[in-house]
């Protein structure tokens, strides 16, 4: 059984299923090529490399991440 999260789709918004094949997180195949447009056109970036005082405040949280079956 797949598990199911429903989320807005990040281009658009229209409600999306993240687990969804083969468009998910996004609601369709157009949403999922716009976005990787985004990325190759430099509009999304990493603005600066992630240094250990970035992680400081989740230390705390310990335990293993919830992760779907």
């Amino acid at each position: 059984m797949k598990p199911t999260c429903e989320i807005p789709c990040a281009i658009c918004g229209k409600p999306s299923e993240y687990f969804a094949e083969p468009t998910g997180p996004f609601c369709s195949n157009r949403c999922k090529l716009i976005d990787l447009g985004k990325w190759l056109g430099e509009e999304y970036r990493v603005s600066e490399p992630l240094r250990p005082d970035h992680f400081a405040e989740f230390e705390e949280l310990g335990g293993e991440l919830d992760r779907p079956e």
